[in-house]
Protein backbone atom coordinates (compact mmCIF):
# COMPACT_ATOMS: atom_id res chain seq x y z
CA UNK A 1 0.00 0.00 0.00
CA UNK A 2 1.52 3.52 -0.80
CA UNK A 3 0.13 6.65 1.59
CA UNK A 4 -0.71 9.51 0.02
CA UNK A 5 0.24 13.05 0.66
CA UNK A 6 -2.39 15.33 -0.38
CA UNK A 7 -5.47 16.67 1.55
CA UNK A 8 -8.66 15.95 0.41
CA UNK A 9 -10.19 19.44 -1.81
CA UNK A 10 -13.26 20.90 -0.94
CA UNK A 11 -15.88 19.40 -3.39
CA UNK A 12 -14.08 16.51 -3.98
CA UNK A 13 -14.99 12.97 -4.37
CA UNK A 14 -13.81 9.74 -2.86
CA UNK A 15 -13.25 7.57 -5.65
CA UNK A 16 -12.45 3.97 -5.93
CA UNK A 17 -11.19 2.50 -9.23
CA UNK A 18 -10.86 -1.03 -9.85
CA UNK A 19 -8.32 -2.30 -12.72
CA UNK A 20 -5.16 0.13 -13.06
CA UNK A 21 -5.39 -1.00 -17.28
CA UNK A 22 -5.15 1.35 -19.94
CA UNK A 23 -8.65 3.00 -19.03
CA UNK A 24 -8.52 2.92 -15.00
CA UNK A 25 -5.16 4.40 -15.46
CA UNK A 26 -6.61 6.95 -18.26
CA UNK A 27 -9.08 7.44 -15.51
CA UNK A 28 -6.88 8.39 -12.75
CA UNK A 29 -4.85 11.18 -14.27
CA UNK A 30 -8.05 12.57 -15.42
CA UNK A 31 -9.75 12.39 -12.08
CA UNK A 32 -6.70 13.28 -10.49
CA UNK A 33 -6.31 16.36 -12.37
CA UNK A 34 -9.93 17.14 -11.59
CA UNK A 35 -8.93 17.03 -7.89
CA UNK A 36 -10.41 14.01 -6.53
CA UNK A 37 -9.18 11.58 -3.63
CA UNK A 38 -8.37 8.87 -5.42
CA UNK A 39 -7.83 4.90 -4.52
CA UNK A 40 -7.02 2.29 -6.71
CA UNK A 41 -7.06 -1.93 -6.42
CA UNK A 42 -5.35 -4.03 -8.91
CA UNK A 43 -4.13 -7.20 -8.25
CA UNK A 44 -1.07 -6.69 -10.01
CA UNK A 45 1.66 -5.03 -7.64
CA UNK A 46 3.62 -3.57 -10.23
CA UNK A 47 0.76 -2.47 -11.62
CA UNK A 48 0.10 -0.60 -8.60
CA UNK A 49 3.30 0.88 -8.08
CA UNK A 50 3.46 2.50 -11.52
CA UNK A 51 0.66 4.34 -11.22
CA UNK A 52 0.72 5.14 -7.28
CA UNK A 53 4.80 6.27 -8.52
CA UNK A 54 3.26 8.91 -11.37
CA UNK A 55 -0.26 10.10 -9.63
CA UNK A 56 -0.59 11.23 -5.93
CA UNK A 57 -3.06 8.40 -4.86
CA UNK A 58 -3.35 5.46 -2.66
CA UNK A 59 -2.83 2.05 -4.34
CA UNK A 60 -3.54 -1.59 -3.29
CA UNK A 61 -2.90 -4.68 -4.31
CA UNK A 62 -5.74 -7.23 -4.24
CA UNK A 63 -8.67 -8.62 -5.51
CA UNK A 64 -11.57 -5.62 -6.19
CA UNK A 65 -14.73 -8.57 -5.26
CA UNK A 66 -13.51 -9.15 -1.72
CA UNK A 67 -14.95 -7.36 0.57
CA UNK A 68 -11.78 -7.23 3.44
CA UNK A 69 -9.69 -5.39 0.22
CA UNK A 70 -12.90 -2.99 -0.54
CA UNK A 71 -12.77 -2.26 3.73
CA UNK A 72 -8.57 -1.24 2.91
CA UNK A 73 -9.80 1.02 0.15
CA UNK A 74 -12.07 2.77 2.42
CA UNK A 75 -15.58 1.71 0.63
CA UNK A 76 -17.67 2.69 3.61
CA UNK A 77 -16.54 6.23 3.15
CA UNK A 78 -16.66 5.97 -0.52
CA UNK A 79 -18.64 8.45 -2.98
CA UNK A 80 -18.44 6.78 -5.99
CA UNK A 81 -17.09 2.90 -7.26
CA UNK A 82 -15.53 2.31 -10.85
CA UNK A 83 -14.65 -1.32 -11.96
CA UNK A 84 -12.70 -1.46 -14.91
CA UNK A 85 -10.56 -4.82 -14.87
CA UNK A 86 -10.33 -6.74 -17.93
CA UNK A 87 -13.36 -9.17 -16.83
CA UNK A 88 -17.01 -7.64 -17.64
CA UNK A 89 -18.51 -10.32 -14.65
CA UNK A 90 -16.01 -9.16 -12.19
CA UNK A 91 -16.72 -5.57 -12.50
CA UNK A 92 -20.59 -6.17 -11.82
CA UNK A 93 -19.38 -8.45 -9.08
CA UNK A 94 -17.27 -5.70 -7.99
CA UNK A 95 -20.12 -3.19 -7.97
CA UNK A 96 -22.46 -5.54 -6.75
CA UNK A 97 -20.63 -5.91 -3.41
CA UNK A 98 -19.15 -2.61 -3.22
CA UNK A 99 -23.05 -1.29 -2.96
CA UNK A 100 -24.02 -3.46 -0.08
CA UNK A 101 -20.67 -2.56 1.56
CA UNK A 102 -20.88 1.28 0.77
CA UNK A 103 -23.07 4.41 2.35
CA UNK A 104 -25.11 5.92 -0.80
CA UNK A 105 -22.28 4.79 -3.33
CA UNK A 106 -22.64 5.48 -6.52
CA UNK A 107 -21.24 2.56 -9.18
CA UNK A 108 -19.94 2.79 -12.56
CA UNK A 109 -18.86 -1.17 -14.80
CA UNK A 110 -17.47 -1.41 -17.43
CA UNK A 111 -18.95 -4.11 -19.90
CA UNK A 112 -17.66 -5.11 -22.88
CA UNK A 113 -19.03 -8.43 -24.12
CA UNK A 114 -21.34 -8.50 -27.27
CA UNK A 115 -23.54 -10.61 -25.60
CA UNK A 116 -24.62 -8.23 -22.93
CA UNK A 117 -24.67 -5.27 -25.46
CA UNK A 118 -28.92 -5.74 -25.56
CA UNK A 119 -29.13 -5.86 -21.89
CA UNK A 120 -27.07 -3.50 -20.42
CA UNK A 121 -30.36 -1.65 -19.12
CA UNK A 122 -31.58 -4.27 -17.78
CA UNK A 123 -28.29 -4.78 -15.93
CA UNK A 124 -27.78 -1.27 -14.34
CA UNK A 125 -31.28 -0.97 -13.63
CA UNK A 126 -31.44 -4.84 -11.54
CA UNK A 127 -27.96 -3.92 -10.13
CA UNK A 128 -28.25 -0.77 -9.09
CA UNK A 129 -25.74 0.85 -11.31
CA UNK A 130 -25.24 4.37 -12.07
CA UNK A 131 -23.78 3.50 -15.16
CA UNK A 132 -22.26 0.95 -17.49
CA UNK A 133 -19.89 1.97 -20.31
CA UNK A 134 -18.96 0.28 -23.31
CA UNK A 135 -15.76 1.41 -24.63
CA UNK A 136 -15.70 -0.56 -27.43
CA UNK A 137 -19.67 0.17 -28.61
CA UNK A 138 -18.97 3.51 -27.82
CA UNK A 139 -15.75 3.67 -30.25
CA UNK A 140 -17.83 2.37 -32.88
CA UNK A 141 -20.70 4.59 -32.18
CA UNK A 142 -18.42 7.59 -33.04
CA UNK A 143 -16.51 5.98 -35.99
CA UNK A 144 -20.06 5.41 -37.94
CA UNK A 145 -20.89 9.08 -37.15
CA UNK A 146 -17.40 9.99 -38.66
CA UNK A 147 -18.17 7.36 -42.07
CA UNK A 148 -21.65 9.47 -42.33
CA UNK A 149 -18.99 12.64 -42.65
CA UNK A 150 -16.05 11.94 -44.13
CA UNK A 151 -14.70 15.60 -44.23
CA UNK A 152 -14.61 15.62 -40.21
CA UNK A 153 -11.85 14.69 -38.39
CA UNK A 154 -14.09 14.39 -35.13
CA UNK A 155 -17.45 14.47 -34.48
CA UNK A 156 -19.01 15.23 -30.72
CA UNK A 157 -23.14 14.49 -30.54
CA UNK A 158 -24.72 17.21 -28.33
CA UNK A 159 -28.40 17.55 -27.04
CA UNK A 160 -29.26 14.32 -27.64
CA UNK A 161 -27.91 14.24 -31.14
CA UNK A 162 -29.58 17.56 -32.18
CA UNK A 163 -26.55 19.25 -32.89
CA UNK A 164 -22.78 18.18 -33.55
CA UNK A 165 -19.21 19.43 -33.07
CA UNK A 166 -17.55 19.11 -36.04
CA UNK A 167 -13.67 18.97 -36.58
CA UNK A 168 -11.82 19.20 -39.57
CA UNK A 169 -8.81 20.92 -41.90
CA UNK A 170 -9.29 23.28 -43.96
CA UNK A 171 -7.93 22.24 -47.43
CA UNK A 172 -5.44 24.27 -50.03
CA UNK A 173 -7.80 27.13 -51.73
CA UNK A 174 -10.74 26.24 -49.99
CA UNK A 175 -13.16 29.51 -50.14
CA UNK A 176 -12.68 29.55 -46.11
CA UNK A 177 -9.14 30.69 -46.44
CA UNK A 178 -8.36 34.33 -45.58
CA UNK A 179 -12.15 35.12 -44.42
CA UNK A 180 -12.64 36.50 -41.19
CA UNK A 181 -14.84 34.90 -38.93
CA UNK A 182 -17.60 37.13 -39.27
CA UNK A 183 -17.46 37.08 -42.89
CA UNK A 184 -18.20 33.78 -42.90
CA UNK A 185 -22.42 34.22 -42.11
CA UNK A 186 -22.32 35.86 -45.80
CA UNK A 187 -20.72 32.50 -47.34
CA UNK A 188 -23.23 30.31 -45.55
CA UNK A 189 -26.52 30.60 -45.08
CA UNK A 190 -26.48 28.13 -42.72
CA UNK A 191 -26.54 28.53 -38.56
CA UNK A 192 -23.33 27.37 -36.72
CA UNK A 193 -20.49 29.18 -34.77
CA UNK A 194 -17.08 28.38 -34.81
CA UNK A 195 -15.63 27.02 -31.94
CA UNK A 196 -12.03 26.93 -31.93
CA UNK A 197 -9.44 26.69 -34.04
CA UNK A 198 -5.76 25.06 -33.79
CA UNK A 199 -2.47 26.73 -35.83
CA UNK A 200 0.63 25.48 -35.86
CA UNK A 201 0.14 24.18 -31.87
CA UNK A 202 -1.80 26.96 -30.82
CA UNK A 203 -5.75 26.95 -29.79
CA UNK A 204 -8.05 29.77 -29.89
CA UNK A 205 -11.79 30.49 -28.93
CA UNK A 206 -11.38 32.99 -31.87
CA UNK A 207 -13.56 36.14 -32.28
CA UNK A 208 -14.95 37.74 -35.06
CA UNK A 209 -11.99 39.38 -37.17
CA UNK A 210 -10.09 36.44 -36.89
CA UNK A 211 -8.94 35.33 -40.21
CA UNK A 212 -8.52 31.74 -41.29
CA UNK A 213 -5.71 30.11 -43.49
CA UNK A 214 -5.31 27.16 -45.18
CA UNK A 215 -4.58 24.13 -43.35
CA UNK A 216 -5.98 25.49 -39.82
CA UNK A 217 -7.97 22.67 -37.76
CA UNK A 218 -11.33 24.34 -36.91
CA UNK A 219 -14.21 23.08 -34.79
CA UNK A 220 -17.80 24.24 -35.73
CA UNK A 221 -21.06 23.65 -34.11
CA UNK A 222 -24.21 23.19 -36.20
CA UNK A 223 -27.79 21.14 -35.95
CA UNK A 224 -26.70 17.84 -37.01
CA UNK A 225 -29.28 18.49 -39.98
CA UNK A 226 -27.21 21.46 -41.28
CA UNK A 227 -23.26 19.75 -41.18
CA UNK A 228 -23.55 18.08 -44.05
CA UNK A 229 -24.87 21.30 -46.26
CA UNK A 230 -22.40 23.07 -44.88
CA UNK A 231 -19.58 20.65 -45.60
CA UNK A 232 -20.95 20.96 -49.65
CA UNK A 233 -21.20 24.94 -49.43
CA UNK A 234 -17.71 25.14 -48.95
CA UNK A 235 -16.87 22.46 -51.14
CA UNK A 236 -15.77 19.73 -49.32
CA UNK A 237 -17.44 16.19 -50.11
CA UNK A 238 -20.45 15.52 -47.46
CA UNK A 239 -22.12 12.21 -48.64
CA UNK A 240 -21.60 9.29 -46.09
CA UNK A 241 -19.31 6.06 -47.26
CA UNK A 242 -21.03 3.69 -49.17
CA UNK A 243 -18.89 0.38 -47.94
CA UNK A 244 -16.23 -0.01 -45.60
CA UNK A 245 -13.36 -2.47 -45.00
CA UNK A 246 -12.72 -3.62 -41.43
CA UNK A 247 -8.77 -5.43 -40.48
CA UNK A 248 -9.45 -7.36 -37.45
CA UNK A 249 -12.64 -9.15 -35.78
CA UNK A 250 -12.88 -8.57 -32.44
CA UNK A 251 -15.25 -6.90 -30.74
CA UNK A 252 -14.80 -3.56 -31.50
CA UNK A 253 -14.75 -4.62 -35.42
CA UNK A 254 -18.32 -6.38 -34.85
CA UNK A 255 -20.17 -3.62 -33.01
CA UNK A 256 -19.23 -1.51 -35.99
CA UNK A 257 -20.18 -3.67 -38.93
CA UNK A 258 -23.62 -4.13 -37.30
CA UNK A 259 -24.09 -0.32 -36.83
CA UNK A 260 -22.88 -0.03 -41.00
CA UNK A 261 -24.92 -2.83 -41.75
CA UNK A 262 -27.90 -1.22 -39.99
CA UNK A 263 -27.06 1.72 -42.25
CA UNK A 264 -26.99 -0.40 -45.64
CA UNK A 265 -23.16 0.17 -46.29
CA UNK A 266 -21.37 -2.55 -47.67
CA UNK A 267 -19.24 -4.28 -44.85
CA UNK A 268 -15.26 -6.24 -45.49
CA UNK A 269 -13.87 -7.66 -42.44
CA UNK A 270 -10.65 -9.17 -42.69
CA UNK A 271 -9.88 -11.78 -39.83
CA UNK A 272 -6.87 -13.95 -39.53
CA UNK A 273 -8.52 -16.37 -36.58
CA UNK A 274 -10.16 -19.04 -38.97
CA UNK A 275 -12.85 -19.65 -35.40
CA UNK A 276 -13.35 -16.27 -35.24
CA UNK A 277 -14.25 -15.86 -39.23
CA UNK A 278 -17.08 -18.52 -38.40
CA UNK A 279 -18.21 -16.51 -36.10
CA UNK A 280 -18.91 -13.88 -37.41
CA UNK A 281 -20.38 -15.22 -40.53
CA UNK A 282 -22.97 -16.36 -38.05
CA UNK A 283 -23.10 -12.94 -36.19
CA UNK A 284 -22.77 -10.98 -39.42
CA UNK A 285 -24.45 -12.57 -42.36
CA UNK A 286 -24.64 -10.27 -44.56
CA UNK A 287 -21.28 -8.91 -44.35
CA UNK A 288 -18.45 -9.96 -46.33
CA UNK A 289 -15.65 -11.89 -44.17
CA UNK A 290 -12.23 -12.96 -45.44
CA UNK A 291 -10.12 -15.23 -43.60
CA UNK A 292 -6.59 -13.83 -44.03
CA UNK A 293 -3.98 -11.65 -42.82
CA UNK A 294 -4.91 -7.72 -42.94
CA UNK A 295 -1.27 -6.60 -42.88
CA UNK A 296 -0.22 -8.42 -46.49
CA UNK A 297 -0.76 -6.02 -49.36
CA UNK A 298 -0.79 -8.43 -51.65
CA UNK A 299 -4.33 -9.48 -49.76
CA UNK A 300 -5.34 -5.87 -49.46
CA UNK A 301 -4.72 -5.28 -52.98
CA UNK A 302 -6.71 -8.37 -54.22
CA UNK A 303 -9.72 -7.44 -51.74
CA UNK A 304 -10.07 -4.13 -52.87
CA UNK A 305 -8.81 -1.86 -50.79
CA UNK A 306 -8.79 0.38 -54.31
CA UNK A 307 -12.41 0.71 -54.61
CA UNK A 308 -13.99 1.04 -51.15
CA UNK A 309 -14.53 4.43 -50.09
CA UNK A 310 -13.05 3.86 -45.87
CA UNK A 311 -10.80 1.79 -44.28
CA UNK A 312 -11.28 1.03 -40.37
CA UNK A 313 -8.00 -1.24 -38.96
CA UNK A 314 -9.24 -2.56 -35.69
CA UNK A 315 -6.20 -4.62 -34.96
CA UNK A 316 -5.44 -5.38 -31.45
CA UNK A 317 -2.06 -3.70 -31.86
CA UNK A 318 -1.71 0.63 -32.11
CA UNK A 319 1.61 0.04 -34.14
CA UNK A 320 -0.36 -1.98 -36.97
CA UNK A 321 -3.42 0.34 -37.34
CA UNK A 322 -0.93 2.73 -37.86
CA UNK A 323 0.90 1.38 -40.35
CA UNK A 324 -2.42 0.21 -41.70
CA UNK A 325 -3.35 3.42 -42.39
CA UNK A 326 -0.72 5.18 -43.48
CA UNK A 327 -0.78 2.66 -46.05
CA UNK A 328 -4.09 3.37 -47.03
CA UNK A 329 -3.66 6.74 -46.86
CA UNK A 330 -1.93 6.41 -50.31
CA UNK A 331 -5.14 5.30 -52.18
CA UNK A 332 -7.06 9.03 -52.97
CA UNK A 333 -9.78 9.96 -51.04
CA UNK A 334 -10.60 7.18 -49.25
CA UNK A 335 -11.76 7.87 -45.51
CA UNK A 336 -9.70 6.37 -42.48
CA UNK A 337 -10.15 6.06 -38.88
CA UNK A 338 -7.53 4.85 -36.74
CA UNK A 339 -8.59 3.22 -33.65
CA UNK A 340 -5.21 3.79 -30.56
CA UNK A 341 -6.08 2.05 -27.58
CA UNK A 342 -1.98 2.29 -25.82
CA UNK A 343 -0.17 4.96 -27.39
CA UNK A 344 0.69 8.21 -26.21
CA UNK A 345 2.55 9.71 -28.08
CA UNK A 346 0.34 13.09 -29.30
CA UNK A 347 2.55 14.70 -30.97
CA UNK A 348 4.06 12.12 -32.90
CA UNK A 349 0.54 10.39 -33.62
CA UNK A 350 -0.60 14.09 -34.79
CA UNK A 351 2.52 14.64 -37.09
CA UNK A 352 1.84 11.46 -38.99
CA UNK A 353 -1.80 13.01 -40.26
CA UNK A 354 -3.70 9.88 -39.94
CA UNK A 355 -7.09 11.58 -40.53
CA UNK A 356 -9.76 10.46 -37.79
CA UNK A 357 -8.25 9.11 -34.76
CA UNK A 358 -10.75 7.47 -31.65
CA UNK A 359 -9.04 6.58 -28.66
CA UNK A 360 -11.95 4.61 -26.51
CA UNK A 361 -10.31 4.75 -23.11
CA UNK A 362 -11.10 9.13 -23.78
CA UNK A 363 -14.46 7.85 -24.38
CA UNK A 364 -14.70 6.24 -21.18
CA UNK A 365 -13.02 8.61 -19.25
CA UNK A 366 -15.03 11.43 -20.36
CA UNK A 367 -18.50 9.82 -19.56
CA UNK A 368 -16.99 9.02 -16.25
CA UNK A 369 -15.98 12.73 -15.56
CA UNK A 370 -19.61 14.11 -16.96
CA UNK A 371 -20.90 12.05 -14.19
CA UNK A 372 -18.63 13.03 -11.42
CA UNK A 373 -18.93 16.67 -12.34
CA UNK A 374 -22.77 16.36 -12.55
CA UNK A 375 -23.00 15.36 -9.32
CA UNK A 376 -20.98 17.69 -7.42
CA UNK A 377 -23.46 20.54 -8.74
CA UNK A 378 -25.09 22.12 -6.44
CA UNK A 379 -26.44 25.56 -7.97
CA UNK A 380 -29.58 25.12 -10.25
CA UNK A 381 -27.67 23.37 -13.23
CA UNK A 382 -26.48 19.65 -14.64
CA UNK A 383 -23.19 18.52 -17.04
CA UNK A 384 -24.92 16.26 -19.39
CA UNK A 385 -22.03 15.45 -21.92
CA UNK A 386 -18.12 16.22 -21.88
CA UNK A 387 -15.80 16.19 -24.34
CA UNK A 388 -12.42 17.29 -24.48
CA UNK A 389 -10.53 18.57 -27.84
CA UNK A 390 -7.20 19.30 -28.93
CA UNK A 391 -5.16 17.72 -26.16
CA UNK A 392 -7.34 18.72 -22.96
CA UNK A 393 -6.51 22.17 -24.20
CA UNK A 394 -10.35 22.70 -24.63
CA UNK A 395 -13.76 21.24 -23.14
CA UNK A 396 -16.94 21.38 -24.50
CA UNK A 397 -19.79 21.27 -21.63
CA UNK A 398 -23.30 20.66 -22.15
CA UNK A 399 -24.88 21.95 -18.87
CA UNK A 400 -28.96 21.17 -18.21
CA UNK A 401 -30.47 24.14 -16.36
CA UNK A 402 -32.71 24.68 -13.96
CA UNK A 403 -34.83 27.70 -12.37
CA UNK A 404 -32.34 28.35 -9.90
CA UNK A 405 -29.45 28.97 -12.00
CA UNK A 406 -27.34 32.41 -11.57
CA UNK A 407 -28.08 32.78 -15.40
CA UNK A 408 -31.82 32.82 -16.03
CA UNK A 409 -33.24 35.27 -17.34
CA UNK A 410 -29.99 37.76 -17.62
CA UNK A 411 -29.58 38.47 -21.30
CA UNK A 412 -26.25 37.04 -22.46
CA UNK A 413 -24.58 40.83 -23.33
CA UNK A 414 -25.25 41.06 -19.58
CA UNK A 415 -23.60 38.19 -18.02
CA UNK A 416 -19.80 38.58 -16.77
CA UNK A 417 -18.38 36.04 -17.98
CA UNK A 418 -14.83 34.25 -17.71
CA UNK A 419 -12.58 34.87 -20.58
CA UNK A 420 -11.45 32.32 -23.33
CA UNK A 421 -15.29 31.26 -23.26
CA UNK A 422 -18.34 30.69 -25.22
CA UNK A 423 -21.71 29.91 -25.03
CA UNK A 424 -21.95 28.09 -28.39
CA UNK A 425 -25.67 26.90 -28.76
CA UNK A 426 -29.01 26.47 -26.83
CA UNK A 427 -31.39 23.48 -27.27
CA UNK A 428 -34.39 24.50 -26.36
CA UNK A 429 -37.00 22.02 -27.11
CA UNK A 430 -35.00 19.90 -29.87
CA UNK A 431 -34.75 23.78 -31.42
CA UNK A 432 -31.30 24.38 -31.92
CA UNK A 433 -30.35 28.33 -30.73
CA UNK A 434 -26.94 29.88 -31.91
CA UNK A 435 -27.33 33.04 -29.27
CA UNK A 436 -27.01 36.82 -29.97
CA UNK A 437 -26.05 39.39 -27.39
CA UNK A 438 -30.07 40.02 -26.34
CA UNK A 439 -31.00 36.21 -25.88
CA UNK A 440 -31.15 34.89 -22.39
CA UNK A 441 -31.38 31.26 -20.92
CA UNK A 442 -34.25 29.88 -19.50
CA UNK A 443 -35.22 26.96 -17.64
CA UNK A 444 -35.07 23.69 -19.15
CA UNK A 445 -32.52 24.67 -21.95
CA UNK A 446 -29.38 22.79 -22.04
CA UNK A 447 -26.55 24.79 -22.72
CA UNK A 448 -23.21 24.21 -24.71
CA UNK A 449 -20.29 25.90 -23.58
CA UNK A 450 -16.51 25.84 -25.16
CA UNK A 451 -13.78 26.64 -23.07
CA UNK A 452 -9.72 26.78 -22.63
CA UNK A 453 -10.87 26.64 -18.91
CA UNK A 454 -11.23 22.75 -16.96
CA UNK A 455 -13.40 21.33 -14.53
CA UNK A 456 -16.67 23.29 -14.73
CA UNK A 457 -19.09 21.32 -13.09
CA UNK A 458 -21.99 24.28 -13.01
CA UNK A 459 -22.93 27.02 -15.41
CA UNK A 460 -22.30 28.57 -12.60
CA UNK A 461 -18.54 28.63 -13.32
CA UNK A 462 -19.16 30.28 -16.59
CA UNK A 463 -19.31 33.94 -14.45
CA UNK A 464 -16.47 35.87 -13.08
Amino acid sequence: MQPKTAKKKPGSMNIIIVGCGKVGHTLTEQLVREGHDITVVDTNERVIRDVTDVFDVMGIRGNGASLTVLEDAGIRRADLFIAVTGSDELNLLCCTIAKKAGKGLAAIARVRNPDYSEELAYLRQQLGLSMIINPELEAAREMARLLSRPQALTISAFAKGHAELVRFKIPAGNLLCGRTIMQLGDILQFNFLVCAVEREGNVSIPGGSYVLHEGDDITIIASSRDVHRIFESIGMRSQAVRSCMIIGGGKSSYYLAKQLLEQRLQVKIIESNRQRCEDLNEMLPEATIICGDGGDEELLKEEGIGSVEAFVPLTGLDEENILLTLYAKRVPGLKTITKINRITFNDVIDGLELGSVVYPKYITSEAIIAYVRARQNSIGSNVETLYHMFDNRVEAIEFHIDKDAPVVGVPLMELKKKDNLLIACINRGGKIIFPRGQDAIQPGDSVIIVTTHSGFGDISDILN
